[in-house]
């Protein structure tokens, strides 16, 4: 070997000891950034130029980090959903807690039965009464609240659709710039550890496969079959509600589904395209899960009205005569159950912020004048309607004959049932993601392993710079010849 092509084999190798340090030394510096990548330097011996430096390598399995994307949208779905299960029946309640539908309903037959012993006391009809407003204003608010989770879904899907636009406008551009880097090393790495991140950020929204592309391009396309990414990235449209109301749903077109370049794609839980992330779970919670908790209260507001519209109850309603509780004041009307549980009220004829005729609920609503006193059969009429078995004309009850009470604990159960089973699975899918988390981190930076690596490195720039010197001492012994 000669002296010059010893010098060049030292120098090539000191170039590769100091970029290998800067390499480890990024490495340790970002050991807990999120979505950073370990890399190492690849090299090679060359017999002409020493160390050749053949580019960076980054440390990532792909299938690894595939399944921890998958498991990760199924965490945000199930979490999602759960949450808006836990909402619902937390605005029904339980029975043991004195806000909850199941409470006043036992209130207010409690002041019935109150009221029926001292049929003359002004002050026990009114205590009646004010009893009957609550258990209306308790089934309006389980309404509202369950339509403000709708309309909180629909501004969730707004924002979440413009995230996922903007991401994948940002991954189209990151696969130009590593098209166009043409495996540079200081670029390429960086590129690709910002594309994994915005691709970590989509995947939470919607279950992604990733196809690898020519030079290092991607291609992305749902779990449920939609093109997201091919060399262009689609539009995904929406246009949002300002409030959702119980009137409106996706089928009947006054609630917007999703577009993809201006094609409308199914959002169903069953055969969504874009389903299985948050972004699908907000579309279950808004035109699936919230419905069907609508249809449940409608129908207890129906079964409540109709309990006391009965004549037999009440033999001084006429035909079409409103009962206690109303539609707005009005009788109720057997094909507009949509929505009933919001318009739900007291008849202002017994209300005490309206008519204040507290008496008719002792003597009947369609009673011209206060009947006598101690009359009790009535009141005894209306708390004994609150526990008569009848079938159900609407909801999800079965064909059985149920009491008010039976109506709300059996709607109860079936939304209790479903969080529970919401919960089970976001147990599973949250312990499943934070396992495939482990095994991606286990591969990841271990900076004891980078610093033994830096010392290596270290001791390999020692020695380069040993030969150079020693080189540079051989060429002036040489020229003082």
């Amino acid at each position: 070997m000669t002296l010059t092509s010893a010098l060049s084999s030292a120098m090539s190798g000191l170039r590769a000891a100091s970029r290998g340090s800067e390499i480890v030394s990024g490495n340790i510096a970002n050991a807990n950034t999120v979505g950073y990548v370990r890399r190492t330097l690849a090299v090679s011996s060359d017999p002409n130029v020493g160390v050749r430096i053949n580019g960076i390598t980054r440390h990532v399995d792909q299938q690894i980090v595939n399944d921890r994307r998958l498991a990760g949208a199924e965490t945000g779905y199930r979490s999602e959903t759960s949450a808006a299960l836990t909402r619902i029946e937390d605005l029904v309640g339980t029975p043991d807690d004195p806000a909850s539908l199941a409470a006043r309903i036992s209130d207010f037959e409690q002041s019935l039965i109150t009221a029926s012993s001292r049929p003359d006391a002004a002050e026990r009809l009114t205590t009646a009464a004010f009893a009957a407003k609550d258990l209306a204003q308790s089934i309006n608010s389980v309404a509202k609240g369950i339509q403000d989770a709708r309309t909180q879904a629909d501004h969730s899907i707004n924002t979440q659709v413009k995230r996922l636009n903007d991401a994948l406008k940002g991954v189209e551009t990151l696969n130009a710039r590593i098209v166009a880097s043409n495996g540079n090393d200081v670029d390429l790495p960086a590129f690709l550890d910002q594309r994994q991140q915005l691709i970590d950020e989509i995947s939470e929204m919607v279950p992604l496969r990733t196809i690898p592309r020519d030079r290092g391009a991607v291609s992305l396309y749902s779990t449920g079959g939609a093109i997201l990414l091919e060399g262009k990235a689609v539009e995904v449209g929406f246009e949002p509600a300002n409030l959702v109301t119980p009137y409106e749903s996706i089928e009947d077109g006054t609630l917007s589904g999703l577009t993809l370049n201006g094609v409308s794609v199914n959002t169903s839980s069953e055969h969504g395209r874009l389903h299985g992330g948050t972004l699908g779970a907000q579309f279950e919670i808004r035109d699936e899960i919230a419905p069907r908790a609508q249809l449940h209260v409608d129908a207890v507001a129906r079964d409540l009205i109709e309990r006391f519209e009965d004549s037999t109850v009440d033999p001084t309603l006429g035909i079409n005569d409103a009962g206690l509780f109303t539609d707005a004041n009005n009788p109720l009307d057997p094909a507009a159950d949509l929505g009933l549980a919001s318009r739900l009220s007291l008849n202002a004829l017994v209300d005490p912020d309206q008519g204040n005729e507290t008496w008719r609920i002792r003597d009947g609503l369609g009673a011209t004048t206060p009947g006598e006193v101690g009359n009790a059969s009535l009141l005894n009429a209306l708390a004994g309607a609150l526990e008569t078995a009848r079938p159900q004309a609407s909801g999800l009850f079965g064909s059985g004959p149920l009491g008010l009470q039976d109506v709300v604990v059996s709607m109860s159960s079936q939304i209790g049932a479903e969080r529970l089973r919401a919960d089970r699975q976001m147990s599973f899918a949250a312990a499943q993601f934070s396992d495939l988390q482990q095994v991606e981190l286990a591969a990841g930076v271990d900076t004891d392993v980078e610093i033994q690596n830096l010392m290596i490195l270290e001791q390999a720039y020692a020695a380069n710079a040993r030969v150079i010197s020693t080189v540079d001492e051989m060429f002036d012994t040489i020229l003082r010849i």
